[in-house]
């Protein structure tokens, strides 16, 4: 008995995993960085917390896949890591006026995405129906987070009259940075509605019984 318990708390304490933790424990910081009027270069540390985070979003799979140290703790917390991670900066820049209308409009999509999906997962997951992520959902992903880190580091160009050649390139990053959040918005939507189809399709197969 004490090995198979040995066994349960080393599945619980894999690289993947501490990964994943890393990455959760590291959202509250870029929260309060983002909020701080009172750091130096918040919004850089912010964005440089994201970059490590999102890092450690491919490597926990990346390790996991070829160490073979899957763990159903590690299946169940990495998406809801990666999940947290994008929605709760995503509020934050929102909150703090970092980003335009446009920019809280997509956001808005995105987040609305997660949850919709995250539902139809739980409905499916009573009938023991697996949704697995698609390549193109993994290219969304990789999308929100390079749109994200973008959108963090270009930040100051606001209320700036580009003095200088600094200036300039803040503004273009954010730019750069609203591009990759419409593309990402673009994806979000047609993997969402990729996965309604599956779920919609059970759904009326069960109805017709």
């Amino acid at each position: 008995m004490r090995k198979k318990s040995n066994k349960k708390i080393n599945l619980i304490w894999t690289l993947p995993n501490i990964l994943t933790y890393i990455r959760i424990l590291i959202i509250p910081i870029i929260f309060c960085m983002l909020y701080s009027r009172n750091i130096i270069y918040s919004n850089y540390i912010a964005c440089a917390l994201f970059v490590i985070a999102s890092i450690t979003d491919y490597l926990d799979g990346y390790i996991s896949r070829k160490t073979k140290t899957t763990s159903e703790i590690g299946r169940f917390l990495d998406p809801i890591a990666d999940k947290l991670l994008v929605t709760a900066v995503l509020i934050v820049l929102t909150q703090t006026k970092f980003v335009s209308i446009f920019e809280t409009i997509l956001a808005t999509v995105i987040i609305s995405r997660e949850i919709f999906v995250s539902g139809l997962r739980e409905y499916l997951g009573n009938f023991h129906i697996k949704m697995p992520v698609s390549k193109l959902a993994k290219w969304k992903t990789a999308t929100q987070l390079f749109a994200i880190c973008f959108l963090i580091f270009g930040a100051n160009f606001k209320n700036r009259f580009y003095n200088s050649g600094w200036d300039l390139f803040l503004f273009n990053v954010y730019v750069t940075g609203c591009c990759l959040l419409l593309i990402a918005s673009i994806l979000t939507i047609w993997t969402g509605k990729q996965y309604m189809a599956i779920a919609f399709k059970y759904m009326k197969g069960k109805g017709s019984k």
